[in-house]
């Protein structure tokens, strides 16, 4: 049996049941299998990618490529031996490029995800923040890898190569582990300030703190990979820990939005709602402010930001509202904002712009 195995088909198939559980527990939350948002579609995406990765690292472990060691002679090869580390270096553009695609939807799954967390929140700027790094950081890395580190591209599988950024890729490796911890990190420290408010039992705490465990170990298991690469390229040790690293972050994302099926199947309670102002009911807080209006009539007006998982409201301009936090049926950690507008409009304003509504007070000579 091979290093990847029965290691990676557990993995795989944990990875497709906790994924299903996602989208029943969707269903169960909204009532319908309609609206899906965009991290629904970037998941099975980043499902499918991860299948190609998972099948061609099963081929290359087999399977010879440029990547010749030092002292071995090039000219011994005869042309059947060429002709499969060429076959094999092009499986490895293709792996490495499943790998970036599966990691790199699962970091925008996240993000959407924190995105509608946050939205009426200043931690949203954050997220925005952080979006915008990785979306860089995924352009430069594929500018840098198709245009710049080997070059003719075809020198990529070419037997032997003309330099050993076309067989070791080491520049790419280092410019990839760069982005992805550094964006990891960042991206896991999103949550943690809505976690640490948090007022739950320890053992829902220990669920969340078992999730960030998962996150952390995700890290790690990138880092590994690449000191593997780097360590022994020619041992296939750094391909299991690719799949660790890809199926992990898939749990990673998944696993917080599957509440409502385990809430169904094993009657679990709900959470139990925290605040951060004096609202009791969702911990929201208010802001009120005053407008011309005729007479002293009063008006309210409640904008409430998504729960994790929702579609994202239209959300009026201008408006700044509180953050409030909760716990949802879903298992979810959701943010409710409110925000209060008491309108008043004033009556010589209104006379002003010319209401003919408004009484008038004629001076007669």
């Amino acid at each position: 049996m091979s290093i990847l195995e029965p290691e990676a088909s557990i993995w795989y198939a944990l990875c497709w049941v906790v994924v299903c559980v996602r989208y029943v527990s969707k269903r169960l939350r909204l009532g319908t299998w309609k609206n899906p948002t965009a991290d629904d579609y970037l998941v099975i995406l980043a499902m499918i990618t991860l299948t190609i990765l998972m099948a061609l690292l099963h081929i290359i472990l087999h399977t010879s490529s440029n990547l010749i060691a030092p002292g071995e002679d090039v000219s011994s090869f005869g042309s059947e031996e060429i002709r499969e580390r060429i076959y094999g270096s092009k499986l490895t553009i293709v792996v490495e490029q499943m790998h970036i695609s599966s990691i790199w939807l699962l970091k925008a799954c996240l993000l959407i995800m924190y995105g509608r967390m946050t939205e009426l929140m200043p931690l949203h700027l954050a997220v925005k923040a952080i979006s915008l790094y990785v979306a860089i950081s995924y352009i430069t890395m594929q500018i840098l890898w198709f245009f710049v580190w080997c070059r003719p591209f075809n020198q990529y599988w070419a037997v032997p190569t003309n330099s050993t950024q076309c067989s070791a890729m080491i520049n790419h490796l280092i410019t990839n582990a760069a982005f992805n911890l550094s964006s990891d990190v960042v991206i896991m420290l999103i949550p943690l300030p809505m976690v640490f408010r948090v007022k739950i039992p320890l053992q829902r705490k220990l669920v969340l703190g078992g999730i960030f465990f998962i996150g952390v170990f995700t890290i790690f298991a990138a880092a590994k990979n690449k000191y593997e690469s780097f360590k022994n390229p020619f041992a296939p040790t750094w391909m299991i820990w690719y799949l660790r690293e890809a199926f992990t972050a898939m749990l990673c994302v998944n696993l917080p939005l599957t509440r409502p099926f385990l809430h169904q199947v094993f009657s679990l309670k709900d959470w139990t709602t925290f605040q951060t102002g004096p609202s009791h009911m969702y911990g929201t807080n208010s802001r009120q402010s005053a407008y011309p209006l005729h007479g002293s009539s009063t008006a309210t007006i409640v904008i409430a930001g998504p729960l994790a998982g929702e579609r994202r409201p239209s959300r009026p301009k201008g408006i700044i509202a509180d953050e409030g936090y909760v716990m949802d049926r879903s298992g979810v950690i959701g943010i409710r904002c409110k925000t209060d507008i008491r309108v008043e409009r004033d009556e010589s304003e209104q006379r002003r712009l010319g209401d003919v509504s408004m009484p008038r007070t004629e001076s007669w000579k």
